[in-house]
């Protein structure tokens, strides 16, 4: 709803007078087909972020929904069409990246591919698509950095980093995955985090009272325990989870209790890597200087937040934190309104707000004489 309410906004401009009885205008003209290659966990959001933009700036659409969530884009499509959307105007293809994904991006008709999931399928995509000189809007991993200042609201920032990081097991591009606390209340807020953790109570999620669920398949869960492992071995302190749950119940799913790291050395993995999945790293830190320096130190650079009732150290954070979306004593949630996307290797191009249409359309520079 929010680009069929922008869809009359999209324009483009007059420059009168470039000299005498000459005209300029800038005209939007559609990319034509653009692809969108959606990742599994958030199947239907992700898929709306491209499509919307995409059609309602007069192109077709191709999506690729990731291999093990199929079922969601197809559905989707069928109602498109049962709604009374053109034939061809929205389709979609299935198959694994390495086959479908590749066919897509390389297709010589298909002038922009718009991309979430990992940073290096999304570098590897880039790299394909600079063969034809086509568009890409690129929304990568993250390692979302929080800080949390000594005047901050303690409960309600304990309270965001719990959500922020076991929110979907975890298993979310824009989530907090580092948090940094000032030392003189570092124990209280650290406490008050474990204790979220402890009290989460993971299941599948058609049990009633499940507040957190399986990890998406057996190579996700071993990759991220690889990473508190190799952390945890590296000097980390583990506070609460750093495994299976016990629950015989659970053996077979791929469950993995929420997890909780403190002080581990700046180069371990769960500082340096992207930990897609319930275990968060929390260091004590000094001041904010060295909080923002800390934050800064990942290659990523999707989200961050900063909880503080100071305006001056809201400003300082806000300005100086390496990130595409900064929220200053809020939870961690985007807003059609606003443009989201990462820096550094978080990825390219923004969607949602306004701007998203400059990544799917191309402007005509038209100078018009008296004739």
């Amino acid at each position: 709803m929010h680009y069929v309410g922008l869809s009359k906004a999209l324009r483009g401009a007059h420059t009168p007078n470039l000299d005498p009885g000459v005209d300029g205008f800038v005209l939007r003209r559609p990319l034509g087909v653009v692809g969108a290659i959606v990742p599994w966990n958030f199947p239907t959001t992700l898929l709306c972020n491209k499509l919307a933009p995409a059609l309602v700036a007069g192109n077709t659409v191709v999506a690729k929904p990731a291999a093990t969530t199929p079922l969601t884009t197809l559905r989707f499509a069928e109602l498109l069409a049962e709604g009374g959307l053109p034939e061809g105007v929205f389709n979609v293809i299935t198959g694994r990246g390495s086959e479908a994904g590749e066919a897509l991006v390389t297709h010589p008709l298909v002038r922009k591919i718009a991309f979430t999931g990992s940073t290096p399928v999304g570098e590897h995509i880039m790299a394909l698509a600079a063969r034809g000189t086509k568009r890409v809007t690129l929304e990568l991993g993250g390692s979302d950095p929080m800080i949390i200042c000594d005047d901050a609201d303690l409960a309600a920032a304990a309270s965001a980093a719990s959500m922020g990081r076991f929110y979907n097991c975890g298993q979310a591009c824009l989530a907090i995955k580092r948090v940094y606390v000032f030392e003189s209340v570092a124990d209280e807020v650290i406490a008050a985090i474990v204790e979220k953790a402890k009290r989460l109570k993971v299941g599948p999620g058609d049990v009633k009272g499940t507040q957190m669920g399986p990890m998406h398949t057996a190579g996700g869960r071993e990759e991220m325990a690889t990473q508190v492992s190799d952390t945890l071995k590296a000097g980390g302190e583990l506070l609460a989870g750093g495994g299976p749950p016990e629950d015989p119940d659970l053996a077979d799913g791929f469950f993995y209790e929420p997890t909780v790291v403190a002080d581990s050395p700046h180069d371990a993995p769960m500082a340096t890597e992207e930990v897609f999945g319930p275990a968060l790293p929390i260091w004590r830190v000094k001041d904010l200087d060295e909080a923002i320096e800390r934050a800064n130190a990942s290659p990523f650079g999707l989200g961050s937040s900063v909880w503080t009732r100071d305006l001056q150290r809201a400003r300082q954070a806000a300005e100086r934190i390496e990130a595409g979306y900064t929220w200053v004593n809020s939870r961690t949630k985007v807003y059609d309104e606003l443009p989201f996307g990462g820096w550094k290797s978080s990825g390219y191009g923004k969607e949602h707000g306004e701007e998203a249409f400059d990544f799917y359309t191309e402007t005509k520079s038209v100078v018009l004489g008296a004739g």
